[in-house]
């Protein structure tokens, strides 16, 4: 018999990996059938606000809910802050009450009192000179190469200009928030949430009661972008309101709370000098960065300060601000746009400093990129600047037309590491044919259900109708956060493994039954099992060998799985041809190209829709 090893179907031999497939859940969502989070309204279910600091530093002089609690409908009071206490930032979270209706817990928030000290603030993340002088201000290290003083005196041209890049809410379209319901010491809670499987015991421990006892669902999730990791301190609230009520409770944070506690992209600004020879070539990088994550400070990790390169010297130090807002949280490749805003743009400055073109500045410096990327990159920047017809529509800075409107091209290029992520999944083939997955991963909207679906009737060679994916819940097999694009990799990779696995058994049966020489070169497809272009039997007449317990089988993803199947390091290049009118700020984007370095594309849909949306999430970068 010929060595098993777990593989990917080439693609011209492919189904449907590598097809344009609608999402399986794509009528649900929108016909309004998905059940999301802020959709669980249970038998009795309680509806909890919040009451949030309207300072953004303050001290608690007293806080009194006695008022509250003989308001109509209120079921349940928790308080966050108790006298003493300290104010950090605006929207801190004070009392969260429960009642009968929304409107009730709203009636009883207004007549809470509380009694603040105000306290001096800092919130002016940009100016670092005025955060120096209140004190704001910490030391968070450098990374430092060569020898950048001497390399600065020698460089044919030296470019020195200030760049920044704001903080951002993550604005999810559905809140942070979850409904929590008892049963004796048994927890339910549906969370919003990227992290099924790691949420359990975050209730567990300020609950006192066993992680065993709590389950996650989150079948559906509205947006996270890396922000929903944590059970977090309104879901602890949710919880123990219900606990004391005796009645289930959904507590969502409303829209100007989701925008000030729910986490925000930290800022990154800084003072770049970058000097090059007479050719082009980059000799020396020279920055002070400073940004905030709120309160803690932090922002914009120095070490990965120039983006995406390795200069021979570089020189970068990074100053953490403490501003008086809520705190940070991942954000979509954290920290890569801020890095990639931060050194390109310098970039391009200093190529125009020459009077070079972008194109041909960044192609002479991609010698200089992280982990060899160069070549792919060049490639890139070739098929995106045919798409764009660079080389007609390009023209120097200050040269983009007569009158207000000017018109010009750009261009950025990125990484980032993606791979596999840990996932656990149980296949399970019963007897009368019909196949079913079990993960405790989530959908979070980018397609998931749907990429393990193909991959599962790829590798049985059935319809997607012939398949069902059960996740979302933390009893199944643990799987890994949706973050750092790793889900794809691990749940692939995980499921691929799995469904393999139980074919060859499968496929062993049949040799056995059918009398065949061994199980080399059987395949299934089209609902049947094949030799050659030679039917064996059908798919349900297999599964009809493997008895009444049917088959199940195991898989493992993780980071440290080299079996072929997943890889890691990815890249891209984009480039945009747009107008600015100077004199209204209306931008207008003519054309807008990305190629991108995808790996295996399973679903070529839901790769495309991931890419346009990560271009749609670049403009909102550049213009906020």
């Amino acid at each position: 018999m010929a060595e098993r090893k777990f593989s990917w179907p080439a693609r011209s031999e492919a189904t449907l990996i590598g097809k344009d497939i609608q999402r399986i859940d794509g009528v649900a969502k929108a016909s309004g059938q998905a059940k999301y989070t802020a959709d669980i309204n249970t038998e009795g279910t309680l509806f909890a606000r919040l009451l949030t600091s309207p300072h953004a530093a303050a001290k608690i002089k007293s806080i009194d809910v006695e008022q509250a609690k003989k308001m109509p409908g209120v079921r349940a009071i928790h308080l966050f802050k108790n006298e003493g206490d300290e104010i950090r930032w605006e929207g801190e979270l004070l009392v969260a009450i429960a009642a009968d209706r929304v409107e009730l817990a709203d009636d009883a928030l207004k007549v809470v009192k509380v009694e603040y000290e105000e306290l001096p603030f800092y919130v002016n993340e940009a100016d670092i000179v005025r955060a120096a002088h209140a004190d704001r201000t910490k030391g968070l290290g450098k990374n430092e190469k060569g020898d950048v003083d001497a390399a600065l005196k020698t460089a044919a041209v030296v470019h020195r200009g200030y760049y920044g890049v704001s903080t951002i809410s993550h604005m999810c379209l559905e809140p942070h928030g979850s409904h929590c319901q008892w049963d004796g010491d048994d927890l339910d809670v549906h969370l919003s949430t990227q992290n099924v499987s790691g949420t359990p015991g975050q209730f567990a421990e300020p609950l006192e009661i066993d992680a065993s006892n709590v389950t996650v669902t989150s079948d559906y999730e509205g947006g996270g972008f890396g922000s929903k990791f944590a059970a977090d301190e309104w879901g602890i609230a949710c919880a123990k309101l219900s606990r004391e009520a005796g009645k289930p409770v959904r507590l969502m944070l409303d829209r100007a709370a989701e925008l000030k506690i729910a986490g925000t992209r930290p800022s990154g600004y800084a003072d770049v000098t970058i000097a090059a020879d007479s050719e082009g070539k980059i000799v020396a990088w020279d920055s002070v960065h400073w940004g905030t994550a709120g309160f803690g400070g932090g922002g914009v990790d120095v070490n990965q300060l120039p983006y995406p390169f390795d200069f021979e010297n570089r020189r970068a130090a990074q100053i953490g601000i403490s501003c008086n807002t809520g705190p940070n949280r991942a954000w979509r490749a954290p920290p890569h746009p801020q890095l990639c805003a931060l050194t390109q743009t310098a970039m391009d400055d200093l190529a125009a400093k020459m009077k070079m073109g972008s194109y041909e500045f960044f192609e002479k410096n991609l010698a200089f990129a992280l982990q060899d990327k160069g070549p792919v990159y060049a490639e890139q920047m070739k098929i995106a600047a045919k798409a764009i017809d660079w080389k007609a529509k390009w023209h120097p800075h200050g040269q983009g037309g007569k009158g207000p409107v000017k018109r010009g091209l750009g261009l950025a290029l990125h990484r980032w590491g993606g791979g596999a992520g840990p996932c656990t999944c149980t296949v399970k083939v019963h007897q009368d044919g019909s196949v079913e997955t079990f993960l405790g991963s989530q959908d979070i909207g980018t397609g998931t259900r749907t990429i393990i679906a193909i991959t599962l009737a790829e590798t049985f060679g059935l319809p997607l109708t012939g398949v069902k994916v059960n996740l979302g819940s933390s009893k199944y097999p643990q799987s890994g956060a949706s973050g750092g694009s790793i889900t794809v990799g691990g749940v692939s990779g995980a499921n691929r493994r799995a469904a393999q696995t139980a074919l060859w058994e499968i496929f062993d049966k049949v040799a056995e039954k059918y009398k065949l020489e061994s199980a080399d070169g059987l395949v299934a497809k089209g609902g049947d099992i094949l030799k050659g272009k030679e039917k064996i039997c059908t798919w349900k007449q297999a599964c009809s060998l493997l008895g009444p317990m049917g088959l199940e089988t195991k898989g493992e993803s993780s980071q440290k799985t080299k079996d072929g199947l997943t890889s890691d390091q990815v890249g891209g290049v984009q480039m945009v041809d747009l107008s600015v009118d100077t004199e209204t700020g209306l931008v207008r984007i003519h054309k807008f190209v990305c190629v991108q370095d995808c790996g295996l594309i399973l679903d070529e849909l839901t790769a495309r829709s991931q890419v346009l949306g990560a271009l749609i999430m670049g403009i909102a970068y550049s213009l906020s």
